[in-house]
Protein backbone atom coordinates (compact mmCIF):
# COMPACT_ATOMS: atom_id res chain seq x y z
CA UNK A 1 0.00 0.00 0.00
CA UNK A 2 1.46 3.65 -0.87
CA UNK A 3 2.91 5.37 1.93
CA UNK A 4 1.67 9.14 2.68
CA UNK A 5 5.21 10.53 1.22
CA UNK A 6 4.27 8.52 -2.55
CA UNK A 7 0.74 9.92 -2.12
CA UNK A 8 1.33 13.49 -1.39
CA UNK A 9 3.54 12.83 -4.43
CA UNK A 10 1.23 11.77 -6.42
CA UNK A 11 -0.99 14.73 -5.50
CA UNK A 12 1.90 17.24 -6.39
CA UNK A 13 1.26 15.61 -10.11
CA UNK A 14 -2.79 16.36 -10.20
CA UNK A 15 -2.91 19.40 -7.57
CA UNK A 16 -1.54 20.11 -4.86
CA UNK A 17 -0.27 23.39 -2.59
CA UNK A 18 2.99 23.58 -0.94
CA UNK A 19 4.16 26.75 1.36
CA UNK A 20 7.20 28.90 -0.38
CA UNK A 21 9.51 30.99 0.55
CA UNK A 22 9.78 33.81 -2.06
CA UNK A 23 11.74 37.51 -1.33
CA UNK A 24 9.53 39.83 -3.16
CA UNK A 25 10.24 43.51 -4.16
CA UNK A 26 7.96 45.99 -5.50
CA UNK A 27 9.81 48.28 -8.41
CA UNK A 28 7.55 51.27 -9.50
CA UNK A 29 7.82 55.36 -10.36
CA UNK A 30 7.97 57.08 -13.60
CA UNK A 31 11.57 55.43 -14.62
CA UNK A 32 11.18 52.21 -12.98
CA UNK A 33 10.76 50.27 -16.42
CA UNK A 34 13.73 51.69 -18.04
CA UNK A 35 15.82 51.26 -14.76
CA UNK A 36 14.90 47.47 -14.84
CA UNK A 37 15.41 46.98 -18.91
CA UNK A 38 19.05 48.20 -17.79
CA UNK A 39 18.89 45.64 -15.04
CA UNK A 40 17.61 42.65 -16.04
CA UNK A 41 18.26 40.37 -18.91
CA UNK A 42 14.52 40.12 -20.05
CA UNK A 43 12.51 42.77 -22.02
CA UNK A 44 10.46 43.91 -19.60
CA UNK A 45 9.41 46.76 -20.41
CA UNK A 46 7.00 44.96 -23.40
CA UNK A 47 5.70 42.17 -21.04
CA UNK A 48 2.03 42.99 -20.84
CA UNK A 49 0.27 43.86 -17.91
CA UNK A 50 -0.51 40.77 -15.88
CA UNK A 51 2.42 38.67 -16.89
CA UNK A 52 5.12 37.26 -16.07
CA UNK A 53 8.90 36.34 -16.85
CA UNK A 54 12.29 34.32 -15.25
CA UNK A 55 14.96 36.86 -15.78
CA UNK A 56 18.56 36.84 -14.43
CA UNK A 57 20.18 40.21 -12.24
CA UNK A 58 23.51 39.81 -12.94
CA UNK A 59 27.10 40.82 -11.89
CA UNK A 60 28.74 43.26 -14.46
CA UNK A 61 31.36 40.52 -15.07
CA UNK A 62 28.41 38.22 -16.47
CA UNK A 63 27.81 36.32 -13.51
CA UNK A 64 24.66 36.05 -11.32
CA UNK A 65 23.57 37.90 -8.93
CA UNK A 66 20.13 36.68 -8.74
CA UNK A 67 17.47 34.57 -10.64
CA UNK A 68 14.02 36.45 -10.56
CA UNK A 69 10.68 36.38 -11.29
CA UNK A 70 9.83 39.91 -13.07
CA UNK A 71 5.69 40.47 -12.84
CA UNK A 72 4.04 43.84 -14.80
CA UNK A 73 0.94 45.17 -12.13
CA UNK A 74 0.75 48.07 -13.90
CA UNK A 75 2.13 50.63 -16.58
CA UNK A 76 5.17 52.07 -14.28
CA UNK A 77 4.99 49.31 -11.33
CA UNK A 78 6.66 45.64 -11.53
CA UNK A 79 6.66 43.15 -8.40
CA UNK A 80 10.29 40.86 -8.47
CA UNK A 81 10.87 37.81 -6.62
CA UNK A 82 13.61 35.29 -5.91
CA UNK A 83 14.54 32.94 -3.53
CA UNK A 84 13.39 32.88 0.35
CA UNK A 85 16.85 34.34 1.86
CA UNK A 86 18.50 36.37 -0.98
CA UNK A 87 16.04 39.58 -1.15
CA UNK A 88 18.03 41.63 1.05
CA UNK A 89 21.07 40.69 -1.33
CA UNK A 90 19.03 41.66 -4.38
CA UNK A 91 17.15 44.76 -2.94
CA UNK A 92 20.96 45.97 -1.88
CA UNK A 93 22.39 45.32 -5.50
CA UNK A 94 18.96 46.89 -7.28
CA UNK A 95 19.58 50.00 -4.80
CA UNK A 96 23.67 49.94 -5.60
CA UNK A 97 22.68 50.43 -9.44
CA UNK A 98 19.59 53.09 -9.10
CA UNK A 99 21.87 56.71 -8.40
CA UNK A 100 19.35 58.79 -9.22
CA UNK A 101 16.61 57.17 -11.30
CA UNK A 102 12.74 57.87 -10.48
CA UNK A 103 12.04 54.55 -9.19
CA UNK A 104 11.06 53.63 -6.06
CA UNK A 105 12.34 50.13 -4.42
CA UNK A 106 10.52 47.89 -1.13
CA UNK A 107 10.63 45.08 0.18
CA UNK A 108 7.04 43.35 0.57
CA UNK A 109 6.26 41.47 3.33
CA UNK A 110 4.37 39.14 1.40
CA UNK A 111 3.86 35.15 1.78
CA UNK A 112 3.95 32.47 -0.88
CA UNK A 113 2.14 29.27 -2.06
CA UNK A 114 3.14 27.01 -4.70
CA UNK A 115 0.46 25.47 -6.96
CA UNK A 116 1.39 22.59 -8.97
CA UNK A 117 0.09 20.09 -10.97
CA UNK A 118 -1.97 18.76 -14.61
CA UNK A 119 -5.34 19.17 -13.17
CA UNK A 120 -5.39 22.43 -11.00
CA UNK A 121 -8.54 24.72 -10.34
CA UNK A 122 -8.48 28.33 -11.34
CA UNK A 123 -6.17 30.40 -9.20
CA UNK A 124 -6.76 33.76 -8.43
CA UNK A 125 -4.56 36.27 -7.52
CA UNK A 126 -4.79 36.97 -3.47
CA UNK A 127 -6.34 40.26 -2.23
CA UNK A 128 -3.78 42.99 -3.56
CA UNK A 129 -1.36 40.16 -4.44
CA UNK A 130 -0.12 38.36 -7.69
CA UNK A 131 -0.81 34.80 -9.41
CA UNK A 132 2.70 34.44 -10.78
CA UNK A 133 3.09 31.86 -13.48
CA UNK A 134 5.44 28.73 -12.10
CA UNK A 135 5.43 26.59 -14.98
CA UNK A 136 7.78 23.80 -14.83
CA UNK A 137 9.30 21.49 -17.41
CA UNK A 138 6.59 18.53 -17.08
CA UNK A 139 4.89 20.45 -14.10
CA UNK A 140 2.31 23.13 -14.62
CA UNK A 141 1.71 25.45 -11.88
CA UNK A 142 1.35 29.46 -10.38
CA UNK A 143 2.40 30.69 -7.26
CA UNK A 144 0.16 33.04 -5.15
CA UNK A 145 1.68 35.86 -3.62
CA UNK A 146 0.27 38.19 -1.23
CA UNK A 147 -0.49 38.63 2.07
CA UNK A 148 -2.53 35.94 2.85
CA UNK A 149 -2.78 33.46 -0.17
CA UNK A 150 -5.15 30.66 0.07
CA UNK A 151 -5.07 27.22 -1.98
CA UNK A 152 -8.35 26.94 -4.17
CA UNK A 153 -10.51 24.58 -2.35
CA UNK A 154 -10.52 20.66 -2.36
CA UNK A 155 -6.32 21.22 -3.06
CA UNK A 156 -4.64 19.63 -0.41
CA UNK A 157 -1.27 21.14 1.00
CA UNK A 158 1.95 18.68 0.89
CA UNK A 159 5.36 19.02 2.57
CA UNK A 160 7.64 21.45 0.95
CA UNK A 161 10.63 18.51 0.53
CA UNK A 162 8.04 17.09 -2.36
CA UNK A 163 8.67 20.71 -4.56
CA UNK A 164 12.08 20.03 -3.91
CA UNK A 165 11.92 16.37 -5.29
CA UNK A 166 9.76 18.17 -8.13
CA UNK A 167 12.26 20.74 -8.40
CA UNK A 168 15.50 18.90 -8.93
CA UNK A 169 13.41 16.44 -11.94
CA UNK A 170 12.19 19.44 -13.32
CA UNK A 171 15.87 20.51 -13.51
CA UNK A 172 15.10 24.18 -11.91
CA UNK A 173 18.61 25.66 -10.34
CA UNK A 174 18.16 27.70 -7.00
CA UNK A 175 19.51 30.20 -5.37
CA UNK A 176 22.64 28.95 -2.92
CA UNK A 177 22.51 25.47 -4.12
CA UNK A 178 22.60 25.59 -8.34
CA UNK A 179 23.42 29.38 -8.73
CA UNK A 180 25.96 31.25 -7.04
CA UNK A 181 27.78 34.61 -7.81
CA UNK A 182 30.75 32.43 -9.71
CA UNK A 183 27.54 30.75 -12.14
CA UNK A 184 27.36 32.06 -15.62
CA UNK A 185 23.89 32.02 -16.90
CA UNK A 186 25.17 29.77 -20.08
CA UNK A 187 25.86 26.96 -18.01
CA UNK A 188 22.45 26.78 -15.99
CA UNK A 189 20.76 25.29 -19.22
CA UNK A 190 17.48 27.63 -18.97
CA UNK A 191 18.78 31.54 -20.96
CA UNK A 192 16.06 30.52 -23.40
CA UNK A 193 13.69 30.93 -20.92
CA UNK A 194 15.68 34.20 -18.59
CA UNK A 195 16.97 35.95 -21.07
CA UNK A 196 16.02 38.30 -24.31
CA UNK A 197 18.54 38.66 -27.08
CA UNK A 198 17.10 41.17 -29.15
CA UNK A 199 16.07 44.27 -26.64
CA UNK A 200 18.94 46.99 -25.18
CA UNK A 201 21.86 46.67 -23.03
CA UNK A 202 21.80 45.24 -19.57
CA UNK A 203 24.46 45.14 -16.44
CA UNK A 204 26.34 41.68 -17.43
CA UNK A 205 24.89 41.57 -21.21
CA UNK A 206 28.25 41.10 -22.88
CA UNK A 207 29.36 37.57 -21.40
CA UNK A 208 25.89 36.09 -21.68
CA UNK A 209 25.77 36.91 -25.50
CA UNK A 210 29.65 36.40 -26.54
CA UNK A 211 29.06 32.55 -25.26
CA UNK A 212 25.43 32.39 -26.94
CA UNK A 213 26.98 33.66 -29.90
CA UNK A 214 30.04 31.14 -30.09
CA UNK A 215 27.28 27.97 -29.11
CA UNK A 216 26.99 28.21 -25.62
CA UNK A 217 30.48 26.23 -25.86
CA UNK A 218 31.27 26.63 -21.54
CA UNK A 219 33.54 24.13 -19.47
CA UNK A 220 30.63 22.81 -17.77
CA UNK A 221 26.42 22.18 -17.76
CA UNK A 222 24.12 21.90 -15.36
CA UNK A 223 22.93 18.06 -15.74
CA UNK A 224 20.74 15.64 -13.83
CA UNK A 225 21.70 12.46 -12.32
CA UNK A 226 19.76 9.61 -10.76
CA UNK A 227 22.19 7.83 -8.68
CA UNK A 228 21.74 4.35 -6.89
CA UNK A 229 22.06 5.09 -2.90
CA UNK A 230 22.38 8.91 -0.77
CA UNK A 231 24.67 11.75 -1.54
CA UNK A 232 25.22 14.88 -0.64
CA UNK A 233 25.28 18.37 -2.09
CA UNK A 234 29.10 19.75 -2.37
CA UNK A 235 30.29 15.70 -2.87
CA UNK A 236 32.33 15.94 -5.96
CA UNK A 237 31.36 13.97 -9.09
CA UNK A 238 34.46 11.94 -11.07
CA UNK A 239 34.89 9.57 -13.69
CA UNK A 240 37.27 6.48 -12.77
CA UNK A 241 39.55 8.66 -10.52
CA UNK A 242 39.39 11.70 -12.36
CA UNK A 243 36.82 14.98 -10.58
CA UNK A 244 34.76 16.13 -13.34
CA UNK A 245 32.38 18.08 -11.18
CA UNK A 246 30.13 18.13 -7.88
CA UNK A 247 26.92 17.61 -6.89
CA UNK A 248 24.72 20.70 -5.78
CA UNK A 249 21.06 19.37 -5.15
CA UNK A 250 20.22 16.06 -4.01
CA UNK A 251 16.44 14.04 -2.81
CA UNK A 252 14.92 10.83 -2.88
CA UNK A 253 11.91 10.38 -5.66
CA UNK A 254 9.56 7.96 -5.38
CA UNK A 255 9.17 7.63 -8.78
CA UNK A 256 12.93 7.49 -9.32
CA UNK A 257 14.63 6.78 -6.40
CA UNK A 258 17.75 9.23 -5.54
CA UNK A 259 17.75 12.32 -7.89
CA UNK A 260 20.53 15.11 -8.15
CA UNK A 261 21.62 18.09 -10.16
CA UNK A 262 25.27 18.35 -10.51
CA UNK A 263 27.65 20.57 -12.68
CA UNK A 264 29.94 17.97 -14.75
CA UNK A 265 32.16 19.25 -17.52
CA UNK A 266 31.58 19.66 -21.13
CA UNK A 267 33.22 16.20 -22.46
CA UNK A 268 30.44 14.61 -19.82
CA UNK A 269 27.73 13.53 -21.92
CA UNK A 270 23.83 12.25 -20.91
CA UNK A 271 24.21 8.94 -20.90
CA UNK A 272 27.26 8.27 -19.25
CA UNK A 273 28.55 6.71 -15.89
CA UNK A 274 29.86 9.24 -12.83
CA UNK A 275 30.29 8.51 -8.89
CA UNK A 276 30.23 10.74 -5.72
CA UNK A 277 33.00 10.83 -4.13
CA UNK A 278 31.30 8.54 -1.01
CA UNK A 279 30.38 6.00 -2.87
CA UNK A 280 26.66 6.26 -4.65
CA UNK A 281 27.40 5.61 -8.55
CA UNK A 282 25.11 7.53 -11.20
CA UNK A 283 23.72 7.77 -14.36
CA UNK A 284 24.08 11.31 -16.43
CA UNK A 285 20.88 12.42 -17.59
CA UNK A 286 19.09 15.39 -19.47
CA UNK A 287 16.84 17.68 -18.11
CA UNK A 288 14.24 17.35 -16.79
CA UNK A 289 14.15 13.99 -15.61
CA UNK A 290 10.75 13.14 -15.80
Amino acid sequence: MPDEWSLDYARLATAAAVPIERDILRISGPEAGTYLQGQLSQDVERLPIGTTAWSWVLQPTGKVDALVRVTRTADADWVVDTDGGFGDALLKRLTRFKLRTKADIEPLDWRGLALRGADLPAAAAPAGGIAADAAWPGLPGVDLLGEAPVAPEGVPTVAADLLEVARIEAGIPRMGAELTEATIPNETGIVDRTVSFTKGCYTGQELVARIDARGSNVARHLRGLLLDAPAEAGEALLAGDRQVGSLTSVAHSPALGWVALGYLGRNVAPGDSVSAERGASGAVRDLPLR
